[in-house]
């Protein structure tokens, strides 16, 4: 090995002040550039098209459907949109907004049965003023919150730790939905 090499080796291995947050897995979207749904269309409109694992699916209802957020806040944050493409709350059909509901009602079940979660943050951001990401097609969010999940990070870093890949949590919350 070269002089230059072991000397970073020993380096990595120093601590010092910084702390380290490593998430691999969100090269996926740096390599996918700043918009990973430019040119792609609806992203929910897409998803039910795709098969469960790759569109993030856990559960496929008669109106609805259940997805985990590409973009979580935290580990779990679900999403529950309608098949139709529809952006604001009150142009849902009867059927839909209650399938929506009984689906949240699930949701809520199985997070705190995987997760043990404390608490939740659950609502609609209805249209761009109020922050919808996805303006034009209706979802509510479901946050799985624990009594110790607030930290540092999103305030001074603008960053939100999160302990799982995707791809697990899914899979635990697709196993526990019920039949």
């Amino acid at each position: 090995m070269s002089a230059e090499l072991e000397g970073a080796a020993e380096f990595a291995a120093v601590p010092d002040e910084f702390q380290r947050l490593w998430t691999p897995h969100r090269m996926a979207y740096i390599t996918a550039g700043a918009d990973v749904n430019r040119g792609a269309g609806c992203p929910f409109c897409a998803a039910p098209g795709r098969d469960d694992e790759s569109a993030l699916i856990v559960h496929r209802g008669k109106t609805a459907f259940v997805l985990l957020n590409l973009f979580p806040y935290n580990s779990g944050h679900l999403l529950v949109c309608p098949y139709r493409h529809v952006g604001m709350y009150d142009e849902a059909t009867a059927e839909e907004a209650g399938e929506i509901t009984a689906l949240t009602q699930t949701a809520m079940r199985v997070l705190r049965e995987v997760s043990r979660c404390d608490g939740f943050n659950i609502g609609m951001n209805q249209g761009h003023v109020a922050g919808a990401g996805v303006e034009e097609h209706l979802h509510q969010h479901i946050v799985p919150r624990w009594a110790s999940d607030a930290n540092f990070f999103p305030i001074i870093a603008k960053t939100k730790a999160l302990p799982q890949l995707l791809g697990d949590v899914r899979r635990a919350i697709a196993d526990a939905w019920p039949a």
